[in-house]
Order: structure tokens, then sequence, then C-alpha cells
């Protein structure tokens, strides 16, 4: 029964993929947190653009917030706590 639901997810996602013309924005809930895509179409159905921000990045983004006025050690605390991937973050 697994098998089936990723199978069938995956084909539901390849029609969404092809039958794009306009704008599409998806929030998926990630086990790190909110994924977000949003896809640009064009004339011919297919993405023109893609532009994903992934939970890292989301997550980084109240980093500054978190390490005001904390010693050197609780940033690196704080920093391992949010559990960033820095491949997801480096843009």
């Amino acid at each position: 029964m697994k098998v089936l639901m990723e199978v069938m997810e995956l084909k539901f996602s390849s029609n969404i993929a092809r039958t794009i013309t306009k704008n599409l924005y998806v929030r998926i809930e990630a086990p790190k947190g909110e994924l977000r895509i949003f896809l640009i179409g064009d004339q011919n159905g297919f993405p023109w653009r893609w532009k994903i921000r992934p939970p890292g990045f989301i997550n980084l983004q109240i980093l500054p917030q978190l390490i005001k006025r904390m010693k050197l050690a609780d940033i690196m605390t704080i920093l391992g706590s949010i559990d960033i991937i820095m491949g997801e973050v480096d843009r």
C-alpha cells in the first residue's frame, strides 16, 4: 500500500508540473519546517522558472533576533538547535 501511495504521489506531482501555464505556489509541511515552491509557467505548459525556499532558509532568518545579547557558547547551542543544513541555505 505504501508503494502505491508513493507512485500516486509522483504521478500527481508530475501532472501538476506539466499542466502549469501561469503561476503556482505550494507550501508543503516538511520534516524540518515548511517547504515553499513557486513555479512560473510559460505558454507551452512547462515550468519556466522554479523558486524553492527550503525550511532551513526560513528558520535561519530568525537567528539575529535569537542571538541578541548572548554569549558565543550560547550562540553555538542556539545554532545547533535550529538544525540548519548549510547546503540548503547557501544562496
